[in-house]
């Protein structure tokens, strides 16, 4: 019996080649799929972290995916080696990142002292966080989005709703006093992120952060830069806290941000419309 994969030729009588060819994949599209699973072993090895008692070596984990899923597209981008497998593999790190990961070293930190309330919390948190995901991915095939759309998500981006998510972790390494009248208000403040993560709110991407700038502003951003990542360091808890409360803080003015060029738009098709 002939194989039906291999087609013969009538003359030679001989194998031409195969139906099914297998191409070679360009090395730079491999490399933003690698950081992107280094994130991944960031997150997973958090959460056994978290089940060891190292609830330190845990959050460091959890920032680290935050710092690599920032670069994977990126990097990308970079290298014109984005791809639909790409764009999917980011989606499923993201939700075991930043929903799995964090709602788990929530409840081993202290949300199970709440019993099932805490583990109703942290699963809304990982829930959020996948649908947060899915309605992301359905915005990218959207064509009438206005062009300054790109530089705004709809709602809290998953990587940001985790690290605000661990804010009274945070507070508790700089000291603050455990109570059992806190971890309620934790839970509480657990499931409003993963709320304002599936919210309609307009949030800033900073997607813009990757765009070019002033050759006179190079010097300037890198010592910025460096001096984050210094500080970050020496001061993680402080630097987190305070990251998150001014995160917080810009929400209004993304509102606001967006909510104006949104005028703007509908003030622009009101006077193309009368001078039709």
């Amino acid at each position: 019996m002939s194989d039906p994969t291999i087609d013969r030729d009538a003359d030679a009588g001989g194998p031409i080649q195969s139906r099914v060819k297998l191409r070679r994949v360009p090395l730079r599209t491999l490399l933003p799929n690698l950081v992107t699973l280094l994130a991944l072993c960031a997150g997973l090895t958090g959460v056994r972290m978290a089940i060891e008692g190292r609830l330190e070596l845990a959050v460091y984990l959890v920032v680290l995916a935050a710092a690599l899923d920032g670069i994977d597209g990126r990097l990308a981008r970079l290298l014109k080696g984005t791809s639909r497998f790409g764009a999917e593999l980011d989606s499923l790190t993201d939700f075991v990142n930043f929903g799995v990961a964090p709602a788990l070293i929530l409840y081993i930190w202290g949300l199970h002292d709440l019993g099932h309330v805490g583990w109703v919390a942290g699963l809304v948190l990982a829930i959020g966080a996948a649908l947060r995901l899915a309605r992301f991915n359905v915005a990218l095939d959207d064509p009438n989005k206005p062009a300054w759309a790109g530089a705004f998500f709809t709602g809290v981006p998953a990587p940001a709703g985790a690290i605000g998510a661990l804010l009274p972790i945070y507070l508790e390494f700089l000291g603050t006093p455990r109570s059992p009248i806190g971890m309620p208000v934790v839970a509480i403040y657990v499931v409003f992120v993963a709320f304002m993560m599936v919210s309609p709110l307009p949030t800033w991407s900073g997607k813009q952060l990757g765009a070019r700038i002033k050759r006179a502003y190079v010097a300037p951003a890198l010592i910025a830069g460096a001096l984050f990542v210094a500080l970050l360091i020496s001061y993680p808890w402080l630097v987190l806290t305070l990251v998150v409360l001014v995160y917080l803080a810009l929400l209004p003015l993304a509102f606001a941000h967006h909510r104006r060029l949104t005028l703007r738009d509908r003030a622009a098709a009101g006077d193309a419309s009368a001078g039709s």
